[in-house]
């Protein structure tokens, strides 16, 4: 059995923002997208679960790091714009 591959109309590519050069298909399990115009794919599951991801593929943010917590000492305040009108 061959698979379908459809182009997805006014899709833009997010790699190489090129218009209606995305399409798509799908297996049982999950569904792809691919740019004919830059070689860019991706896929997700048909389930809506999310894949698994390693520790090694997350990217290392201050909530998945591991240490003692950094707080600032004290209030700064901040003007954005000076006042023209009197209260």
């Amino acid at each position: 059995m061959s698979t379908i591959k459809r182009f997805i109309a006014g899709a833009v590519c997010p790699r190489c923002a090129k218009q209606d050069t995305l399409r798509m298909y799908r297996d049982e399990e999950r569904e792809y997208r691919e740019c004919v115009a830059c070689d860019f794919n991706d896929s997700m599951r048909l389930d809506g679960q999310p894949d698994e991801v390693s520790p090694a593929d997350e990217l290392p943010t201050r909530v998945n790091q591991s240490g003692p917590a950094v707080r600032e000492e004290g209030v700064q305040i901040l003007r954005l714009f000076e006042s023209t009108t009197k209260h």
